[in-house]
């Protein structure tokens, strides 16, 4: 399997346990009952929690593009330097991104996140190029 692919890999991985932090803390706060219930009234989830689950979208919205981008290239025959660099630093940048938007640490967010769109970029200009 090559790099891309293997990174690939892992950005699906780390965005499929995204919840696990946040669905534990809607157990926490509502309860087993509510949790997989659907109160009146629910109680609101912690605020970093809230910011992760938005992270988790964000990741979810972000993996179609890239995984495409990924695939195309792995389709094409396209592996370099410059590819290889783009998808390490979107694992990177979206662990970063959920940790910091968690946190609600809004410059880095914006930074991480910009980070993981040039690095979707860079693959992009590769396919584009070949």
């Amino acid at each position: 399997m090559t790099v891309e692919l293997t990174y690939l890999t892992y950005v699906a991985v780390f965005t499929a346990l995204m919840w696990l932090p946040y669905i534990l803390n809607l157990i926490m706060v509502r309860g087993m009952k509510d949790a997989v219930g659907y109160p009146e009234n629910p109680k609101p989830l912690a605020a970093w929690a809230q910011r992760l689950k938005a992270a988790h979208y964000n990741a979810v919205e972000n993996l179609v593009v890239f995984a495409a981008l990924v695939v195309i290239a792995h389709l094409a025959g396209i592996t370099n330097e410059c590819t290889v660099w783009a998808v390490k630093i979107y694992l990177c940048a979206r662990v970063i991104h959920a940790i910091v938007y968690s946190a609600g640490i809004p410059w880095l967010r914006t930074l991480s996140f910009a980070a993981g769109w040039l690095a979707m970029l860079s693959i992009a200009w590769q396919i584009l190029c070949a």
